[in-house]
């Protein structure tokens, strides 16, 4: 949406994936909403063919080592072809971002070369039936070192790609005894090949066909101790980095569903004719198309604000808490607009928009899970207002800021000013 935010190369960048997505065959897209196909390896195969995978990861690793501004605004150009695989071409970078930051030479050598070459697909495992959104709280699966190896057990599930992935980012317990929970788990790789490890449940969904979303079981599962990313009992710091690339490209992949929906729409919408001239000339028609532009509009900036403020981070320019705050605002405010705006697009369509006939009533489907997935918009929120109190009762926030409180006439009534 804001090419002139793009620099050349993030511009060359976000044509190269739409030509890539134009690749994709319609076929095959008809094929995953049939349930025929529940694991598109098709689709993995165009992408990494067109080098389009792990953009952000060094050039060593098979990466193109773009910003992050790039690889938002492909992720934007993968939308357009829905929700499940927007989601699917971002998991590339979402697992990968662990192992590029945290990962030893060697993960690197052979997860992060095998998801850009697409020898290697990768998923993450963190959602358990126990815990949701207080995943550190009610976690169950445990690893316990045992010589070289770490035993797991436990189960994740919800997990897209699972049905069909090579390997899995995981978090589990290794010190039931931390003081903090948060301080007591590790990340792991743990590969699809890994006895004791079984794919359970295969999800039926509401939207979101052909990702593979399901539950694995891990029971006694060996893991190598070369598997363990980063640091023992540091897999909260890896979960907090992985969250960026997560909720970002979430983000991003909804304003591509958005902006598909809305030309659907409008195309129909200006052949269409209805009490005597074309829907797109009726009030209730092009009010809804400027309220839904105005609004996609503002989620972009917002987006690529995000964006831009990751980029910034990898240069040592803000905080990780910064980030954090507005990657949290990008996620909640591009997912409920995708709602939003999805939905108005089947109603400028009317009944029409409600078949199979066309595209609409799949993408308002899919839409429904960006306010569950990476994180529900009530979490989102939390984070916000967290990270801006934080902000706010901190030394340097008043320090350059205006005393509004003595623009009042009588400022000087303390009495007046009760607080308990």
């Amino acid at each position: 949406m804001e090419d002139f935010l793009l620099n050349d190369r993030e511009k060359k960048i976000k044509y190269m994936v739409r030509e890539t997505v134009k690749q994709v065959p319609h076929e095959l897209m008809r094929k995953i909403e049939r349930e025929e196909i529940t694991f598109p390896r098709e689709f993995i195969d165009i992408i990494t063919r067109n080098g389009v995978v792990g953009l952000r990861f060094p050039e060593k690793y098979g990466g193109k080592a773009t910003s992050w501004v790039a690889e938002m605004a492909a992720v934007e150009e993968m939308g357009y072809l829905g929700f499940t695989l927007s989601c699917m071409y971002s998991l590339g970078s979402i697992v990968g971002e662990p192992i590029a930051r945290f990962g030893s030479e060697a993960q690197k050598e052979k997860y992060l070369k095998g998801i850009t070459s697409g020898q290697r697909y990768g998923a993450e495992a963190i959602t358990e039936p126990s815990g949701g959104s207080d995943l550190f709280g009610m976690m169950k699966t445990r690893a316990v070192k045992k010589g070289n190896k770490f035993i797991l057990n436990g189960q994740k599930r919800f997990i897209v790609g699972g049905k069909g992935a090579d390997f899995f980012v995981t978090y589990a317990i290794t010190d039931p005894d931390a003081k903090s929970r948060t301080r007591g788990i590790s990340a792991f790789i743990v590969d699809r090949d890994t006895p004791g490890l079984k794919v359970e449940t295969i999800y039926g969904l509401m939207g979101n066909k052909g990702g593979g979303t399901a539950r694995i079981v891990y029971k006694d599962a060996e893991i190598p101790e070369e598997n363990l990313i980063g640091e023992l009992n540091g897999g909260y710091d890896v979960f907090n980095r992985m969250m960026v690339p997560e909720r970002l490209t979430t983000s991003a992949g909804a304003l591509g569903v958005s902006m598909a929906a809305l030309e659907v729409a409008t195309s129909y919408a200006t052949r269409r004719e209805a009490f005597g001239s074309k829907l797109i000339k009726h009030e209730g028609i092009n009010f809804k198309l400027a309220e839904s532009l105005t609004l996609l509009h503002s989620a972009s900036s917002l987006v690529y604000s995000a964006s831009r403020a990751a980029d910034l981070l990898e240069e040592g320019k803000v905080s990780l808490a910064y980030v954090r705050k507005l990657v949290s605002m990008a996620k909640l405010h591009s997912t409920e607009s995708m709602w939003k705006i999805v939905n108005d697009a089947l109603q400028m369509m009317g009944g029409i928009g409600y078949t199979t006939v066309y595209p609409v009533e799949r993408l308002l489907r899919d839409s429904r899970l960006g306010l569950i997935w990476t994180g529900s918009s009530e979490v989102m929120k939390m984070i916000i207002q967290h990270e801006f109190l934080k902000e706010f009762t901190s030394e340097d926030y008043w320090k350059t800021k205006r005393d509004v409180e003595k623009d009042a006439l009588d400022f000087r009534l303390e009495e007046e000013k009760v607080f308990k």
